[in-house]
């Protein structure tokens, strides 16, 4: 749950511009506030069951977004290939072919 949880985070930071308000308030009570869905569904004069369904229908638009952009996925690539290159650096500070290819990875990723 904690894995998925931070997931729905990062795809949340990366593409709430593209999301309604409501389903933005619905992600951030949710995710970030740790509201339950019937907290939620108090604050909106909604059911618990509108709440579920507007998150599930957000988090698989969340996930499509994913997919076309890859936003998560390549800040994720960056993160690794930047401790490469510090591990490299600190292993190896005479190495400048291993660290320069992983600055063309690095930038190619933008």
């Amino acid at each position: 749950m904690l894995e998925k949880t931070t997931r729905m985070n990062y795809l949340y930071d990366f593409y709430q511009s593209l999301l309604t308000p409501k389903q933005r308030s619905y992600m951030a009570l949710y995710y970030r506030d740790d509201y339950s869905l019937g907290e939620i569904a108090e604050n909106y004069g909604v059911s618990r069951q509108a709440v579920y369904d507007n998150l599930k229908r957000t988090e698989i638009l969340l996930e499509e977004y994913e997919h076309k952009l890859s936003l998560f996925r390549k800040f994720e690539e960056r993160r690794k290939l930047i401790a490469l290159i510090r591990q490299s650096m600190n292993e190896h500070p005479d190495d400048n072919d291993k660290l320069n290819r992983y600055l063309d990875e690095l930038e190619e990723l933008d």
